[in-house]
């Protein structure tokens, strides 16, 4: 998972050399799929499973144990706040819910707000100097995660984009200079 060479000192020169404004089929289909979540102040435990399954789907027998009201209740309290950080509280108090999954939730209803919290995107963010904390990119805290949101904003008025572009590039240039796979025991179809 490592980065073999990272030709970019800073998060501007990567961003200037690779931002494209595209979204993968999979992910388009889901967003749109969403899109009248956030109107209607709330997501559905279907809408949950389905973030789930795009973002990590080893966390879906937790996700699916989660009571249809209880997720009704978490995520119209999110909507209700203006606070990011009571956002996030009310997404963690749902089982499977970590902070990257927290933000999927986040970016697939408000993909002009917000971008996707990683191991990917933190780890180039930490090889440009954006970010001096959590070097492994493991274990995110609020305050990482409110960081990223910090940056992803700025650099998406810098460049007229939506936050999740500015993720999505930075997530795909990892990818593109990534050693190996992310995670050791990925078994591969033969």
């Amino acid at each position: 998972m490592p980065i073999i060479s990272l030709p970019y000192r800073t998060l501007d020169a990567l961003l200037n050399k690779n931002l494209a404004d595209y979204e993968d089929m999979p992910t388009r289909k889901l967003i749109k799929l969403l899109s009248p979540v956030k109107k209607r102040g709330w997501l559905t435990k279907d809408e949950l499973i389905k973030v789930c399954y795009w973002k990590s789907p080893r966390a879906i027998r937790l996700i699916e144990a989660n009571h249809p009201l209880k997720v009704k209740k978490m995520t119209k309290a999110m909507f209700e706040t203006r606070s990011e950080e009571e956002r996030i509280n009310y997404l963690i108090n749902l089982k499977g819910v970590s902070i990257p999954m927290a933000s999927a939730i986040l970016m697939l209803t408000e993909p002009k707000r917000y971008g996707v919290i990683d191991i990917r995107v933190w780890e180039i963010l930490y090889k440009t100097g954006a970010v001096k904390t959590n070097k492994n990119g493991i274990n995110f805290k609020f305050v990482e995660w409110h960081q990223l949101l910090m940056l992803l904003r700025q650099y998406s008025k810098m460049y007229n984009v939506t936050a999740r572009t500015i993720e999505r590039t930075i997530f795909e240039v990892h990818r593109n200079y990534q050693d190996g796979l992310l995670y050791r025991n990925i078994i591969t179809k033969k």
